[in-house]
């Protein structure tokens, strides 16, 4: 047992977070996302919300500052933003990664979407069942 990782991240997650590389990405996906067709490696979140696991992945993980937008979503349909986007917006705010998200979010039609996925270090698949919920983090260094 380790001392103050949130339970919400398993040793699978917590292992590919620490194995990923300056400019490797994560995405996280929603209950209906392909995740195991999109990649060799997928992390079983089932029952978890992508917001409570960003949450607590963003206390370890730093978002990549030296790109114009570290995180990348899904497009929904005009006219129809999911209210988890703001969520999302604050939770990375409250991290203390404003400047990394200075010019906000990527967002990319949902064929483009599977295809930046297939790239990713891991799939994240989640119990998420909010649509267009589905985003990608790529990670950036530490500064001392």
């Amino acid at each position: 047992m380790l001392r103050n990782i949130p339970d919400i991240i398993s040793p699978e997650l917590m292992y590919a977070l620490m194995s990923m590389g300056h400019g490797d990405e994560i995405c996280f996906g929603d209950a209906n996302f392909p995740a195991d067709s999109m990649g060799q490696r997928v992390i079983r979140a089932d029952g978890h919300k992508i917001t409570e696991l960003l949450d607590a992945v963003l206390q370890f993980f730093p978002l990549d500052a030296f790109v114009q937008k570290p995180c990348v979503l899904m497009d929904a349909p005009v006219g129809n933003e999911p209210a988890v986007w703001r969520k999302y917006s604050e939770i990375i705010h409250e991290n203390d990664f404003a400047n990394a998200f200075k010019n906000g979010f990527e967002k990319i039609e949902r064929f483009e979407f599977y295809e930046r996925a297939k790239e990713c270090y891991a799939v994240v698949a989640t119990g998420e069942y909010e649509g267009y919920a589905n985003i990608i983090l790529k990670k950036g260094v530490i500064f001392k």
